[in-house]
């Protein structure tokens, strides 16, 4: 159980290109009920300097979980996955895909690299945030702390 999450709401990174497709996520986030904190970036570049504390995001949030694209400009969303769970301070946020991608190659590479779920656009959002609040359950589970 980490300290720094008792309390909080759950820190959720969409990482995301579409304007449509991010205000879809964020207003079904917004439907649901549990409190969360949400950080949108657009593009994979971005989403890696967040995630590492580089730069201008050198204050930002570890996400609690992160909805994750995989077409994102300069950067995609396979090598952020991949980066993801390259690193031991990252590889155990979960991850969920949103994408547009049908390829049952994407599929099984992002499985491989152990995603929470993947989904394909346009998200059935009832599904979505019955998905969000499972994780956000597990999170609050990991939270408690054991009497003796």
């Amino acid at each position: 159980m980490r300290e720094d999450t008792i309390g909080r709401p759950m820190e959720i990174l969409l990482v995301e290109d579409s304007l449509t497709s991010a205000r879809l996520t964020m207003g079904a986030l917004r439907k649901g009920t549990f409190q969360h904190r949400m950080t949108w970036l657009s593009d994979g570049e971005e989403a890696i300097e967040f995630l590492f504390r580089k730069g201008k995001y050198l204050q930002a949030p570890r996400p609690d979980l992160i909805l994750l694209d995989l077409g994102l400009p300069k950067r995609d969303g396979r090598e952020v996955l991949t980066e993801i769970r390259g690193d031991e301070s990252l590889k155990s946020i979960p991850v969920v895909i949103l994408t547009a991608s049908t390829s049952a190659h994407d599929q099984a590479q992002s499985e491989s690299l152990l995603v929470q779920s993947y989904l394909t656009k346009p998200v059935d959002l009832t599904a979505f945030l019955e998905l969000v609040q499972r994780l956000n359950r597990f999170w609050h589970e990991d939270m408690i702390v054991p009497t003796s």
